[in-house]
Order: structure tokens, then sequence, then C-alpha cells
């Protein structure tokens, strides 16, 4: 699969970031990095559902509950502190203390994010270090922070609005594997310098997540250590429902680039579904088919094996009427109630593609969705067979 060419972007005014290698990550690449904003912020938050959840989720949902400001972002990559029990949790705080301290704000208006290995403590001597030495590193530039954040993603994932009043919406993902709805491993961070109300902001965020991060599975696992956060620190007016669709816009295109990039993926899945009862029904029934491992692994070999869409179908728990399903690959139709004749060949090789797409139409209602995937392959399993050796 080829990679995106990926320019330079710049943070939204107001905002400043770094980056550098802690020695966090074995390999000495950047791994503690930060985003800064001049002024508090408006944010909203998505956590991973996991029981198991990292220490700076535990933390970060305490602070959304508590609905104070936020000025810094600050994100490991390369151990996740979780499963690291009450020390962990005190790392983190400690972490979030001594960014404050460095970067002249209250700990309670610093947000956490750590990534990688589970089971470890953080090496908190080296972090200390790092978090003293960013500032030296400040820039307006969001490249370097993109990529600080990476683990086995392949390349940055990167995105930028901007809406009519000139206020701008930057966003950034990692993730490539642990990829699963209910916020996957996947860190999402998007920055804004637009003015928005931050009820409206929380309000409209779960749905959002919903329709895009919660949209993409890899590989049917969800992480420790999963989070979405839209920082706004309202320096430009904006038209509301125009930020709400672009914000929508940049993490759709942030989601879809993490599906493509999964782990050891050739191909970008895409399963849209229409006919459903409801939009939570077309979600559920596009996320179960995207996740099926014998259908990914049925696109990995271009095989336009359709019936794989229908066990997924049977068991997403959506409402369908098999009498009139209609299933297309690649824009082919292939099932309308029963099976249809076309081309294997034809369609095999349609799927010979950077992305396929699978049409559904549930024939049960009017509503509709779309989950995002890829294909499996040996890669996929070499990848997280030497992830700790």
């Amino acid at each position: 699969m080829s990679e995106p060419i990926l320019l330079p972007i710049l943070l939204p005014q107001g905002f400043t970031a770094a980056a550098l290698a802690a020695q966090i990550k074995p390999s000495g690449k950047p791994d503690l990095s930060s985003v800064i904003s001049a002024q508090p912020c408006a944010w909203a938050f998505a956590g991973t559902l996991s029981t198991a959840c990292a220490a700076s989720v535990v933390r970060n949902r305490t602070l959304y509950q508590n609905g104070g400001p936020i000025r810094v972002l600050l994100v490991n990559a390369g151990n996740a502190n979780a499963a690291t029990g009450i020390g962990g949790a005190q790392d983190n705080g400690e972490m979030a203390a001594r960014a404050a301290l460095e970067l002249e704000c209250k700990a309670t208006e610093v947000l956490t994010a750590s990534t990688g290995i589970i089971g470890h403590r953080l090496p908190m001597k080296k972090v200390h270090i790092g978090i003293s030495k960013l500032a030296e590193h400040l820039s307006s530039e969001l490249n370097p922070f993109s990529e600080a954040i990476m683990t086995t993603d392949t390349h940055a994932k990167r995105v930028e609005r901007t809406l009519s009043s000139g206020a701008k919406i930057v966003g950034t993902a990692k993730g490539s594997g642990m990829i699963h709805p209910n916020m996957a491993t996947l860190f999402a961070f998007v920055f804004s310098d637009a003015q928005v109300d931050q009820t409206l902001l929380r309000s409209s965020f779960p749905d959002i997540v919903d329709r895009t991060f919660n949209a993409v599975t890899v590989d049917g696992d969800t992480s420790t250590s999963d989070q979405a956060i839209v920082l706004c620190n309202g320096l430009v007016e904006a038209d509301p429902l125009e930020f709400l669709a672009a914000l929508e816009s940049v993490m759709r295109e942030l989601a879809r680039m993490i599906a493509r990039d999964g782990e050891g993926a050739t191909k970008l899945l895409t399963v849209q579904v229409s006919g459903a009862a409801s939009e939570k029904e077309a979600l559920a029934a596009a996320r179960t088919v995207a996740g099926s491992a014998l259908l990914k692994s049925a696109v990995y070999g271009n095989d336009p094996n359709w019936g794989r869409v229908i066990a997924a179908l049977g068991r997403s728990g959506s409402s369908i009427n098999f009498d009139h399903l209609e299933v297309a690959v690649q824009g082919i139709p292939v099932f309308a109630g029963q099976p249809l004749e076309y081309d294997a060949k034809s369609v095999s090789k349609s799927m010979k593609a950077e992305e396929v797409i699978f049409d559904l139409n549930l024939a049960a209602g009017s509503s509709s969705g779309v989950a995002w995937g890829c294909d499996l392959t040996e890669e996929y399993v070499k990848i997280n067979a030497e992830y700790t050796t």
C-alpha cells in the first residue's frame, strides 16, 4: 500500500508543540511530546471502555468529569503505563505535575496519554529529563508531535481543515494494531482555535466518535490506552454547526488513515450499509462485517466470497430482511435476496485495489452507516509475534 505524502502542517494560532527522544523507546526515536495552548481550552474526551485502562485514561476521565479547562497535552510512546498498579498511577500524576511546573500551568490543566508495551513501569528519570527539555523544542509545526506518538504505525497521520471564519482545525492520530470499536489502540488528538461552547462540544462528541473512531476495526482487540481528545482555545469565532461538521470530517479522515495503516495491511476495507432500521444498527452491521477475520482474509486474497458477508451480518444483531438484502463488491451486485450471476474473475480483479468497498442494503429501514477495516495478512502475525522480542 502506498504511503501518503505528508506535508508540514501548522498548528492553529495559540498552540505550540514539542517532541524529543527521551529514550523510552528502545529504538531511540522521538517518544515524548506535548502540545501547549497559550489560552485555557474547552475540550472533549473519549477513552477506552476497557476495564484494564491505563493510568492516563483514568486520570483524564476524572479531569473530564470535573469540567475544568486544559492547556497542555503530554504524550509518551513506547510504554502504555497500564497494569502497573498504584505506582503507575503515581508516575502518571508525577508526569502531569512535572509538566505543569516546567510549562507554568496547573497540574489539573495537563492531560496525559501513554502508549506502548503493557505491564512496565515508566522510566521516570528519563521522563523527567525529557519533560525539562520540551520547552527548548517548541514550534508551530504539528509534524514532530504526530511522529513522536507513533508505535507500530508505518507513517504519521494528520489532517487539517479551515472554516469560513478563518478558524482552523488540525488533527493527528496514531494506531495500527489492537484496533476495534469502543476506542481501539489509537490516539486521536484534534486542536482548534475556534470559539466553541464546551457544553455543545461535549454533547456532540460521543456521536462523532461513534461514527468515526468507533467505526474502525483492524483485529478485534481493544487496547488499554485509547483516547480521543479535542482542544479548542477560542481565539477565532466560528459557526457551531460548521465547526462540528468540519470536526467530524477531520476525525473521519483520520479513522480511514488508521484502518488503511493496519498492521501488515495491503488494503483499506470499507463497508457501507444502507437500509438499516437505525443508525445504531447500521453501524453495528458495518462494524461486524469489517471485523470478520474470514472476510478480511478473503479481501487479502482478492476472493469475492460474499457468503462471509452474509455470515457476519447474521451475528451483527441488526435487523435484516434477507429476502431483499443486497450485497455488492466494488460496485458489482453479487446478491439480491438470492445469489446473482456474476463474473468471479472480474470481481476478483476489481479487488486488486488499495480500497475494497462492500455495499450492503439491509432492506429494513432508511438509516445508513460505514465502518473501515483492512485485510488480514501474514505480516500482521509476524509483527505481533515479535512485538516484545
